[in-house]
């Protein structure tokens, strides 16, 4: 396969606070990519530099053959993004705010109607779209923010803790549109999570983190292949690579909540 992502000896420093340490990656096109990690292992750094957001101390990412250090604008256009924080405004209904994100993608105008209305029928949101979304599940939100993303056919969507203070339910109806993502339009995926049965029903790799450098790389499979036994979960290999158990919805009120809280501590 052909990788759409690689990071070469990335790095990123805060005064004496190395928070990624020489990050080396590979992305195959049209997979999904798990980063892991316990608070604080560096997966929202690596992320915000790999969306141009933060520029790294040193190394660089090539996405799409193109450089994060170099052509930062271009790889914007390439790219999608879903943030811990919430991003949708909830005093817009669900159209608005896709039509929103339409005009500031700069989709042509004969065609913003079209995608918005595809976007919110791809992800089961049709139904609700003149709502105001400070009526929406938290499930719900996730979703639109996910359309909103995709607005403009990324060739790789960033999801930071997709699905951060959902319920079950709501996390694997976020699930299934994640998997028709890529089935459907090609897309990569890259996420993190602090779910591990996320990652083992989503990621076809996983590098886990801790304390800003790669500690394991591998399929689900090979991860818990490698430390042994037959009943072996994402959970042992998480805790026996990094030393570290996992912690990980409702209304839009506590949906906000919860991510402000997520990004403090992530």
């Amino acid at each position: 396969m052909t990788p759409i992502l690689e990071t070469h000896n990335l790095v990123r420093q805060f005064d004496d606070l190395v928070a990624v340490k020489n990050l080396n990656i590979t992305v195959e096109a049209g997979t999904v990519f798990g980063l892991l990690g316990p608070n604080g292992a560096g997966k929202s750094t690596a992320i915000k530099m790999l969306t141009t957001l933060l520029p790294p101390t040193a190394g660089d990412a090539i996405i799409a053959g193109l450089s994060i250090t170099r052509h930062a604008a271009q790889i914007r256009r390439l790219i999608g993004y879903v943030p811990q924080m919430l991003s949708a405004d909830g005093t817009l209904t669900g159209y608005e705010n896709l039509l929103i994100m339409a005009k500031l993608y700069d989709l042509p105008g004969q065609e913003r109607e079209a995608r918005v209305r595809e976007a919110l029928a791809f992800m089961g949101l049709d139904g609700a779209a003149d709502q105001l979304v400070r009526t929406y599940s938290g499930g719900m939100i996730r979703r639109l923010e996910i359309a909103q993303s995709m607005l403009h056919r990324p060739a790789v969507l960033f999801l930071d803790e997709p699905t951060v203070g959902l319920d079950p339910i709501a996390r694997r109806a976020v699930w299934e549109h994640v998997q028709q993502l890529g089935r459907e339009f090609g897309t990569t995926i890259f996420l993190t999570t602090h779910m591990m049965e996320e990652a083992d029903n989503l990621c076809d790799h996983i590098v886990i983190m801790h304390l800003g450098e790669e500690v394991a790389s591998g399929t689900p499979e090979s991860l818990k292949a490698s430390i042994g036994g037959d009943e072996v979960t994402l959970d042992d290999v998480f805790i026996h690579y990094s030393g570290s158990s996992l912690e990980s919805g409702g209304s839009y009120r506590d949906t906000a909540r919860t991510r402000r809280t997520a990004r403090r501590v992530g």
